[in-house]
């Protein structure tokens, strides 16, 4: 046995481990996606949350204190003093974290990121400070200082406290929004107490409270609608209760009064005492509501821890025996017909000779029948997707089920070329001719980024059928090869065009496209395949290999914006005209489009392996006839939002 022989072996049980391997890794991924959010939520609330929310209550306590003193009321420099104490030693905290933390390993690395912000803010407290002690700022500047202070505080909260849907997540969200509703009541509280204690209260400032009462009314109803049931209840009670009984009564009688005697009757003890309470049980709400979140969400943690183990390492160790199982098998395969044959000691009469059998013939075999059993365990798995996507009414479980469907149709795509290249034929074939647009869709579902993909939408061509599951793979090829070589950002687009000898399918990128000699090697490839694969990527290869398969022509050249034009070729003997000059019905957006649906994933005996047919939706008609337009285009598939409960 050659060495370019051993060679392929190993290439094709590589193939093999890739896609075992490929289906555990996702598997995984999507069961430790919850364990780790969990970990990630836990963490930060431990190192971070807490010691945040005690620095926006200090920087609250501070900024009232402040503005009070500005307004001339002396008996608060005492407090003002404890207050900035206060803001110290919570800042210490966040500034510890800060520099000690580290969380990238959960995905939280932009949590530790946004408090650094937050630190570097805080080392400009001490100008504000300054500067209003010496009088050169107003109330105004000051509240505005502070303000942005304790914005940068809440943005550090952000989607890793609660990245995908869980009770832990949308209680935290609920906490959070508490929390800020809670900072709109202590704006209008320090607006207030500044306005009773000397400051100004003109037309300016009773806009400004008219604003601050109507958002936190609207902010404190929105955040407890996000509660759970047992927050709901304890919300409404202090809602309706004496804790806000009299903060209520204080702000009505603020806002129907003139400008020029809005506080008239109003004294600084009564409004404290209403203010103190309405924030007092706000807060404790805000902490009751965290620590039960926490507590509920516990027991189901070890449940979670478990199974997440049970699917990453059970898979593992269920991968790795079967990696191993396969390598046995080929390395004995390899001893077997390697093997040199034992000599006699003694002459031996010389037998008629017989035409020695060819191990590499048989080792080709072999391979074969392995492939085509994976592709019918592929076809079954499709046929199960396909069911269960059927079945499914939840929109994010369906989401998921359609991402495995797109990998199991990639993995088919690979199953199929390796057949191809081999020289053998693929189990799908069709015999009826086959839309040439459901031919370029289903290219596109087997490519990954198949969103970044305009096809036009009007093809009146349609395929003879022997040659559908070869142009499907060449098409995907290409379309494949121009999504990798174009910036993330733009689209590949894909129409058709008539000519004489038959019709042309165009694949058109915005890639920074080849230089001449580059563009002048890629054509010479295609045009003259080598017998086998070079080194390095094999993807023109492929395409060369399929193109002479099915009798078609594939060439490069400049696109006019500037990337790669590839212009396929498909002969009178493939391509008829349809009769109508329009596509064929397209499926409902969001559906991973597969042109096999009906069975043609297995050999064609009946005869029976047409394309499904689909429901189109009104739309516009064709442009002119033997011509595709694309004016108006249409994804495949439509992404949707992922899930995991």
């Amino acid at each position: 046995m050659t060495r370019n022989e051993v060679r392929l072996i190993r290439t094709r049980l590589v193939v093999l481990a890739a896609v075992l391997i490929t289906l555990w890794s996702y598997a995984a991924y999507v069961s430790s996606q919850d364990a780790i959010d969990l970990l990630r939520v836990r963490a930060l609330a431990d190192n971070l949350g807490q010691p945040l929310d005690r620095l926006i209550l200090s920087l609250q306590t501070e900024r009232r204190a402040t503005t009070e003193t500005i307004a001339g009321a002396a008996p608060t420099a005492t407090q003002l003093v404890g207050a900035r104490a206060g803001t110290d030693r919570a800042a210490a905290e966040v500034r510890e974290f800060s520099e000690g933390s580290d969380f990238r390993l959960l995905g939280a690395g932009k949590v530790r990121d946004r408090a650094g912000g937050l630190v570097r803010r805080l080392d400009g407290l001490g100008t504000i400070r300054s500067e209003a002690d010496a009088g050169r700022l107003d109330q105004a500047a000051v509240l505005d200082g502070y303000d942005q202070v304790i914005d940068v505080a809440f943005r550090v909260y952000g989607p890793e406290w609660g990245a995908y849907e869980s009770a832990l997540a949308a209680d935290t969200r609920a906490v959070i929004a508490l929390a800020r509703a809670r900072e709109l009541l202590a704006r209008e509280d320090t607006l207030v107490s500044a306005a009773l204690t000397g400051a100004r209260f003109g037309v300016d400032e009773r806009l400004r409270l008219v604003e601050l009462v109507g958002n936190q009314r609207f902010a404190r109803t929105e955040a407890a609608a996000g509660l759970n049931v047992d927050g709901q209840g304890e919300h409404q009670r202090i809602a309706t209760g004496p804790e806000f009984a009299g903060l209520l009564a204080l702000e009505d009688r603020l806002l129907r009064a003139d400008t020029g005697n809005a506080l008239a009757g109003i004294t600084v003890q009564a409004w404290r005492t209403a203010a103190d309470a309405a924030l007092g049980a706000l807060q404790t709400l805000v902490t009751t509501t965290a620590r039960g979140s926490v507590e509920r969400a516990t027991p189901g943690a070890a449940v979670l821890v478990a199974r997440t183990g049970a699917v990453v390492g059970l898979g593992l160790i269920v991968v790795l025996l079967l990696l191993l199982s396969w390598a046995g098998t080929v390395r004995r395969l390899i001893d077997e017909l390697t093997r040199p044959e034992v000599s006699s000691p003694t002459p031996t009469p010389t037998p008629t000779p017989v035409a020695p059998p060819n191990p590499v013939g048989a080792e080709r075999e072999l391979f074969l029948r392995l492939t085509r059993r994976n592709q019918v365990l592929l076809r079954d798995q499709l046929g199960l997707l396909d069911g269960m996507q059927r079945r499914e009414r939840s929109a994010e479980e369906t989401a998921e089920l359609f991402q495995l469907d797109h990998l199991t149709t990639r993995i088919r795509r690979n199953v199929e070329k390796v057949i191809a290249l081999a020289g053998a034929a693929p189990a799908r074939r069709w015999r009826r001719p086959v839309p040439l647009l459901d031919v370029a869709r289903g290219a596109v579902a087997e490519v990954p980024d198949y969103h970044r993909v305009l096809i036009a939408p009007h093809w009146p061509w349609s395929i003879a059928g022997r040659a559908v599951t070869d142009v499907i793979h060449l098409l995907s090829e290409l379309i494949e090869n121009a999504l990798a070589f174009s910036p993330p950002d733009t689209t590949v687009r894909v129409t058709g065009e008539h000519r004489s000898q038959g019709c042309a399918v165009l694949v058109i990128d915005d890639g920074p496209g080849l230089d001449a000699s580059a563009l002048a090697e890629a054509n010479h490839l295609l045009s003259n395949p080598p017998d086998g694969p070079p080194a390095g990527p094999a993807g023109l290869y492929t395409v060369a290999v399929l193109a002479r398969r099915c009798g078609a022509h594939v060439s490069l050249r400049p696109s006019q914006r500037g990337g790669t034009a590839v212009l396929v070729l498909l002969p009178a003997g493939l391509v008829t005209v349809s009769d109508t000059g329009r596509g064929p019905a397209t499926a409902p957006p969001g559906t991973p489009y597969r042109p096999d649906r009906d069975g043609a994933d297995r050999p064609d005996a009946s005869g029976d392996g047409d394309l499904p047919t689909r429901v189109r939706r009104t739309g516009p008609t064709g442009p002119e006839h033997r011509r595709t337009s694309l004016d108006t285009v249409e994804i495949p598939v439509a992404r949707t939002a992922r899930r995991h409960p």
